[in-house]
């Protein structure tokens, strides 16, 4: 019985420690603190741990770490805190008949990640002008994880983009790590392409791919009046994001998932960097094509670069895509 003990006491061990660091208050001092306190006392335990008193030294184990989970729960999300400009505040929707008045639509004139332009914006839109969805991916590190965008076009030339972020507190970076423990609240924001996309490629470095979409436009509809349904959600209730199950992909897929039904569970909705290749497989894109040609033609980088902070940002950068 010690081998089974011990490796549950390790792993709850090591969850306790990353949680005790993301989510302990006060600073870098007091949660080194808490963790070092933490890894003590199960190294002790499992230094206890004998063939004689398994269950004893279980059971002391268990309820240090019920108290732990205690302090866990207790642990809420909020939209009260000071936040970073670029997602200090949160968009939501009305929807009267097939007009849609969005507030909070960020339109920020990036020159640099620190120096920019802040603009919010309240914008209107006419659902039975809603003519396609395109799906937008941003690299920056590896193939695998990219961020998503979905962008909705009108006949009119207007885009609005909308993207799933962490809603980041003013001294905070993003921790991929910390994405799974509570550190960062969930926003669904909706943005002008010359800022979203533009921050990406002409300030970031990113690189970003332009997928369209093959979508009925009923469900186009549908998909819109969802984000606008979760964004409000938000507003009411915040929620954590979380880096596997509450992100900029499986938040996309379930609204999906509830307009069409049976969409399959995939590890590409993990590995985000991968999500074009799934979009393909269920039919979402242009099978005309292969999805080397449509990842070779939707490649909007430099032509992003280009244009810049041209009024025709997003007729450019869609020039060429099929």
């Amino acid at each position: 019985m010690i081998w089974p003990v011990t490796v549950i006491v390790c792993a709850l061990a090591i969850w306790g420690c990353f949680a005790l660091w993301f989510r302990v208050p006060g600073g870098a001092a007091l949660r080194l603190l808490a963790v070092a306190l933490w890894a003590a006392f199960s190294l002790a335990m499992v230094l206890a741990l004998s063939p004689s008193r398994p269950a004893l030294v279980g059971a002391v184990f268990a309820a240090a770490f019920c108290g732990l989970l205690v302090w866990w729960r207790r642990l809420l999300p909020s939209n009260d805190r000071v936040w970073a400009d670029d997602v200090a505040h949160m968009t939501s929707g009305s929807v009267e008949g097939n007009q849609v008045v969005l507030r909070n639509v960020r339109n920020f004139d990036w020159r640099s990640a620190t120096d920019y332009t802040q603009r919010w914006e309240t914008r209107s839109y006419d659902l039975d002008r809603l003519r396609s969805v395109d799906l937008i991916l941003s690299y920056w590190t590896i193939q695998a994880i990219a961020h998503v965008l979905i962008s909705f076009g009108f006949d009119d030339g207007d885009q609005v983009a909308f993207s799933v972020e962490i809603r980041r507190e003013r001294d905070e970076e993003f921790s991929a790590v910390g994405g799974f423990f509570k550190e960062f609240e969930l926003s669904v924001l909706a943005a002008d392409e010359r800022d979203v996309i533009r921050l990406r490629t002409n300030v970031r470095g990113e690189d970003d791919y332009l997928y369209r979409l093959r979508i009925p436009e009923p469900a186009m509809r549908s998909l819109f009046l969802a984000y606008i349904e979760q964004a409000n959600r938000l507003v009411r209730a915040p929620r954590f994001y979380n880096t596997v199950t509450v992100n900029c992909t499986t938040l996309v897929h379930q609204m999906m998932n509830h307009i069409v039904g049976n969409l399959p569970l995939d590890y590409r909705l993990v590995f985000s960097g991968y999500l074009p290749g799934y979009v393909y497989q269920v039919g979402g894109m242009d099978r005309r094509y292969t999805l080397e040609e449509l990842r070779s033609f939707g490649r909007i980088t430099e032509r992003a670069r280009v244009s810049d902070r041209s009024p025709s940002f997003s007729a450019d950068i869609r020039q060429g895509v099929p």
